[in-house]
C-alpha cells in the first residue's frame, strides 16, 4: 500500500506518472516507523484480500492525534472508503483519550479538503513546516465543559 500511495501523490504533484526515484525519494523523506502501537496507528481498508485505502495517525504531545498517509485507491474513491477510514480513526483516538487530530494536505488533493471538510475539520494556521503542504486542518475532539 505504501508504495501506492506514494506513486499517487508524487505523480498527482508532478502532474505526470512519478518515477521510481521519485518515489523513493518521497518514502526516504516521510518515514512510517512510528504509525504502530505505542506511538501510532495505521488503518486499512479491506474487500477480501485487496486493499481498497489506508489512513495513519502519529500520537503527539498534548493528547494530539497527527492524522498522515491517507490514502484510497483510485478506482473505490467516492465510494465512501476514505470517510470509513476517517470515521475509524477518529473512534480509535477517542478510544485512547486523544482530544484533537490535526492533518495537513495540498492544494491539489480536492478530493481530501472536501472530506476533511465533511467530516467536521476546520483549516486554520500552519502546525508544521511541511514543504509540500498548503493546507492544515483541526478537529477537536472533547468540547470544553463550562464551569
Amino acid at each position: 500500500m505504501s508504495l501506492r500511495y506514494y506513486e499517487d501523490i508524487v505523480g498527482r504533484y508532478y502532474g505526470r506518472p512519478a518515477t521510481r526515484p521519485e518515489v523513493l525519494d518521497a518514502q526516504a523523506g516521510y518515514p512510517s516507523d512510528d504509525l504502530a502501537p505505542p506511538t501510532g496507528l495505521f488503518l486499512l481498508a479491506e474487500q477480501g484480500s485487496t486493499v481498497l485505502g489506508c489512513a495513519g495517525m502519529r500520537i503527539r504531545p498534548g493528547n494530539i492525534g497527527e492524522v498522515t498517509r491517507v490514502f484510497v485507491v483510485p478506482m473505490k474513491r467516492g465510494h465512501g472508503v476514505g470517510r470509513l477510514l476517517m470515521e475509524d480513526m477518529e473512534r480509535r483516538a477517542r478510544g485512547v483519550r486523544l482530544t484533537t487530530l490535526r492533518l495537513d494536505t495540498r492544494s491539489d488533493l480536492l478530493e481530501a479538503r472536501g472530506l476533511y471538510a465533511s467530516l467536521g475539520f476546520i483549516e486554520g494556521e500552519a502546525h508544521n513546516a511541511d514543504p509540500y503542504a498548503n493546507h492544515w486542518f483541526r478537529k477537536e475532539l472533547v468540547q470544553a465543559t463550562s464551569s
